[in-house]
């Protein structure tokens, strides 16, 4: 971005005196790469960074009726939802939803008549879109779009490297049984070497519960769930079950072609993972101390390595996502009480704090933590950690002023 400059004089007009109260230069600039989120991974050829600005124009691409919009929606672009690919601001929320027994997916009942599980409540015109339905005990889910790079990192993590961290027994008795999520894949699913099947099920690593096995299944299901896009993978359109057939989307099927989601896959596999600031500073040393001890690294583990990838910019790579990629029930504050796969309605994936310090910059400058937005300081998301992080929540709570605010600072150099 070239360097522009604007100078500029204001007036004030005092009865009849003309006061000059100001005038300077200002510049506008390249953002700094620690204060963004979005760019190529380093390493990239010259066709991958082609195929990477493919998949970026395509990421922000605004679907319209005309190009397959519908007919019941959340957002009509990737873009709207992952702002400047990070975290989602809670305007653009999103509502999962059923009824039964949160702690076993089997006996819950998804609403599929009813349109659920995931509400769409935009539609295009002449269509009505989905609305909660009035049933007593309903459980909703709401959920925030996660920050979108580095994941082809996470991607690359093998399996076993991830699972070293599981503990679903609390065999060490540290009060911290984070376990995997096994999903049964989609039709569209591509095995890979890596991946182990438990009882026809596959372990998952995206999404707030980690209900996606990998980024092309991500990809293609938000297209679909999220824009009422289909592909090739997802072939039939979404519609309001209470209204009828799909009807206002005029737009052929595939709306998408695999090429297309293949591209936006791509994009998100070879996004740059978020750069640390001030990793030197002593109070931030001091709060990553501090992080340690309180427990906090047992779940939001510090790095992984990633494994042999066909992507060269990802192989045996050191991944610093400070997460276990794993389920943990958070307590009741947290709850949303909707299970999926093996996850109940208690547990959520570790959300790996890489970018923390970045999403205020994102969202006008008021971040917005934890999976649905609703913290506004680092405090208060701290505050709402139960269940398997309760003692390292007292453990926060408990330190000197000067403790919290290097742990805090440690936070915001993610």
């Amino acid at each position: 971005m070239k360097k522009s400059v604007i100078c500029f004089c204001v007036f004030l007009l005092l009865g009849s005196s003309l006061i000059l109260a100001s005038c300077g230069v200002f510049f506008t600039e390249e953002p700094a790469l620690e204060t963004v989120l979005d760019g190529p991974i380093d390493g990239l050829s010259q066709a991958q960074l082609q195929t990477f600005k493919v998949g970026d124009e395509e990421f922000g691409r605004v679907f319209t009726p005309a190009t397959g919009l519908g007919p019941i929606f959340v957002e009509a672009s990737c873009a709207a939802c992952h702002t400047a690919d990070g975290k989602g601001h809670p305007s653009t929320n999103l509502t999962r939803f059923g009824v039964g027994d949160p702690s076993d997916a089997a006996r819950f009942d998804y609403l599929l008549h009813l349109g659920g599980p995931q509400l769409q409540h935009r539609s295009v015109m002449g269509y009505e879109a989905e609305k909660l339905p009035d049933i007593h005990g309903l459980a909703r889910s709401v959920r925030s779009a996660p920050i979108v790079t580095g994941l082809g990192l996470i991607e690359a993590i093998p399996e076993s490297e991830i699972l070293r961290y599981a503990d679903p027994d609390d065999a060490d008795g540290d009060g911290i049984s984070g376990r995997p999520n096994y999903v049964k894949p989609p039709a569209f699913f591509e095995p890979v070497i890596g991946h182990t099947s438990v009882e026809g099920k596959i372990f998952g690593r995206f999404g707030r519960k980690a209900t996606a096995i990998n980024l092309l299944q991500q990809v293609a299901e938000a297209y679909l769930n999220d824009m009422g896009i289909t592909s090739d993978f997802l072939m039939q359109d979404l519609y309001n079950p209470l209204v009828g057939g799909p009807s206002g989307d005029n737009a052929p099927d595939p709306e998408v072609p695999a090429a297309t989601v293949r591209a936006v896959t791509f994009y998100m596999q070879t996004l740059r993972p978020p750069s640390r600031r001030d990793a030197d500073d002593p109070t931030v040393k001091q709060g990553e101390a501090l992080f340690a001890q309180s427990g906090c690294a047992k779940c939001h583990v510090p790095s992984m390595k990633t494994g042999k990838s066909p992507i060269a910019a990802l192989h045996e790579k050191t991944v610093f996502l400070y997460s276990d990629l794993l389920l943990h029930d958070m307590g009741p504050k947290l709850a949303d009480h909707f299970p999926e796969g093996s996850a109940t309605g208690n547990e959520w994936r570790t959300t790996p704090l890489w970018g923390l310090g970045v999403i205020g910059n994102l969202l006008g400058g008021q971040p917005f933590y934890m999976h649905d937005g609703r913290a506004k300081t680092l405090e208060e998301a701290i505050d709402l950690h139960g269940g398997e992080a309760q003692k390292s929540r007292d453990h926060f709570f408990a330190l000197k002023d000067n403790e919290k605010a290097a742990l805090l600072a440690f936070l915001r150099s993610l």
